[in-house]
């Protein structure tokens, strides 16, 4: 039989529950109501510093123990009546060390609300020394409990990851959310929402033309119900304007995964793929001609074919030599600020030697030349 059942109410667990089911119970509670997910909900903030207090004693032994027999305003002030009209540690009135409003000083019921007194708790139970007892920051009992492995109890670790700053172990980022400050304490800066970036990989065809473009992603968000993880699918229509660049964003705000401070943002960054003919200098492009030693001491005609499927002829009489370039203007690849503007198109000469000549070719050659 315990004195009373609020801290277990506020939990909504039987008092005889286990520590695992007062762990399952908290986190339940702790994701359910917590201000980064209920951002227009004041009263959450409460319900989230109220389960985690219920927490921060429930999930001790002793403190559980001594809680259970004389119960919460005895258990407050270590078995015993706080002297009237004391003050708390560091002389702040309210009861809370470091003056933190709400809670369970402030719940209805007779627990401690609206005068100002001074709760003491001492682990050695009734009659103990006086020792100040204080409520932890809410945010870092919700940090402390993922660290000390309460993530590890369900399929959604990676909400508490997201909420603590935090990985696996517990460890980097912000831990706490709330400040220190010698009246009370309060929020500090929502950290900025995160932006991924994918690649988007395209033809110079697609990059010429212009192309509309249909990306089908998965993201992830919270199931308001249970505060658990969820996978959801979202399609995308992108469009690619007519001489876009490699490393061009194509940015969609607030379409990513649910996270701290809001919804990821997602940019995907165009990449060229490798073409067969041609190579994109800027709004240029650049094309090759492979020459044998013949045809380029005494002529050669070759079909030049443009990126919009235009057909050139290109001779010469010879001799050629390696790195000749002919331009053709306006060939190119439109400017994406212009696209009714054009770059050049760069034909460029290679000339493949022989890698052996016969004594005899050797002598011809140089009667010829």
């Amino acid at each position: 039989m315990v004195a009373d059942t609020k801290l277990y109410d506020v939990l909504s667990i039987s008092p005889t529950a286990s520590q695992d089911e007062i762990k399952k119970a908290y986190r339940k509670a702790a994701l359910k109501h917590h201000p980064d997910k209920n951002k227009d909900n004041p009263s959450a903030g409460e319900k989230f510093k109220e389960c985690s207090q219920a927490y921060e004693i429930l999930s001790d032994p002793e403190k559980r123990k001594l809680y259970d027999q004389v119960g919460l305003e005895d258990f407050l002030n270590g078995g015993r009546g706080a002297p009237p009209g004391a003050g708390g540690p560091g002389g702040m009135p309210g009861g809370f060390a470091g003056g933190m409003p709400g809670g369970f000083g402030e719940m209805p019921g007779g627990m401690g609300g609206g005068g100002t007194r001074s709760f003491h708790f001492s682990t050695g139970g009734p009659g103990g020394g006086g020792g100040g007892f204080s409520f932890s920051n809410p945010e870092s009992i919700f940090a402390d409990f993922f660290k000390q492995g309460g993530a590890g109890m369900g399929d959604d670790d990676d909400i508490f990851a997201q909420f603590t700053g935090g990985n696996a172990s517990g460890g980097g980022g912000e831990r706490s959310r709330y400040r220190d400050s010698g009246v009370g304490r309060r929020r500090a800066r929502t950290p900025e929402v995160t932006t991924v970036e994918k690649p988007l990989p395209l033809t110079l065809e697609e990059l010429f033309k212009g192309t509309k473009k249909k990306m089908k992603i998965k993201r992830k968000t919270y199931d308001d119900g249970s505060g658990k993880r969820k996978v959801e699918d979202k399609i995308l229509d992108m469009e690619i304007l007519p001489g876009y660049k490699a490393g061009t964003k194509i940015k969609f705000k607030g379409v990513g995964d649910q996270e701290e401070g809001g919804t990821q943002d997602l940019h995907f960054v165009i990449q060229e793929k490798p073409h067969e003919v041609y190579k994109r200098e800027d709004a240029n492009l650049r094309m090759y001609v492979e020459l044998d030693l013949k045809e380029a001491l005494t002529g050669w005609t070759r079909t030049i074919p443009t990126i919009d499927g235009k057909k050139f002829t290109l001779s010469k009489g010879g001799p050629t030599g390696p790195g000749y370039t002919e331009t053709y203007p306006h060939q190119g690849m439109p400017l994406s600020k212009k696209p009714t503007e054009r770059g050049d198109m760069i034909v460029e000469v290679k000339v493949k030697f022989p890698t052996s000549l016969t004594l005899a070719q050797k002598t011809r050659l140089k009667e010829v030349l």
